[in-house]
């Protein structure tokens, strides 16, 4: 995650360039100005632009932030470096081959140890992204329930749309129920008692009947 790219500002950029950039993007994403369908993405935009200014607008903040981004940004560049050198060596291997053909098998492994070495750039460079990715993910989701929790502790009510997912974990937990209910209503002393409680209780009578009624 860049923060620069996410105030849209230069990496050189002066403080009160960044401050102007995050003053024009808070509004710009601010969730009260957006269309309803639009702002929970706001609001997630919101968070990553103050998030990006809470680092850039310390210089301290800001001064091991760049220290880190220049030690993790080399990656990229270093494997289309490679990539780039690997072409041209196996171009000359192709060259040399109709030179001096007693040579092919030791270029061949030249150009094979310069593959797994780029083979292990791209996988330290995927592995780098993985890993951005989960920090992103997990950040966004610390503060996207803080702010339920804030809206929560002002007494707003939050009320989550629910997914057929939701239906279906309802349905079954319905059915393990009745299920449940079935086993025990089989134990012979629980049984009596409710025979009991029905012959003994007029308004159970009646609203068992009432039921069966309706159903039949």
């Amino acid at each position: 995650m860049n923060y620069y790219k996410i105030l849209e500002v230069d990496k050189d950029a002066s403080p009160e360039v960044i401050e102007k950039a995050y003053k024009a993007l808070a509004k710009k994403y601010h969730p009260d100005l957006q269309e309803s369908n639009m702002r929970q993405s706001a609001e997630e935009k919101l968070k990553l632009i103050n998030e990006a200014y809470d680092v850039l607008s310390n210089p301290i903040s800001r001064a091991k932030y760049d220290e880190n981004l220049k030690e993790n940004e080399f990656s990229k560049d270093d494997y289309n470096k490679l990539s780039e050198e690997n072409r041209n060596l196996y171009n000359e291997i192709n060259n040399l081959k109709h030179k001096n053909t007693s040579n092919d098998f030791n270029l061949q492994n030249v150009y094979h140890d310069n593959l797994n070495d780029n083979q292990y750039y791209q996988n330290q460079y995927e592995q780098q992204l993985e890993y951005e990715n989960q920090i992103q993910q997990a950040k966004e989701k610390a503060y996207r329930d803080a702010y339920i929790q804030d809206l929560k502790n002002r007494g707003y009510k939050i009320k989550y749309k629910k997914t057929p997912k939701d239906y279906l974990k309802n349905f079954i937990a319905l059915i393990i129920t009745i299920i449940i209910l079935f086993i025990i209503f089989q134990i012979p002393f629980i049984k009596n008692f409710f025979i009991n409680m029905y012959n003994e209780n007029v308004v159970i009578q009646y609203i068992i009947n009432l039921f069966n009624n309706l159903f039949n």
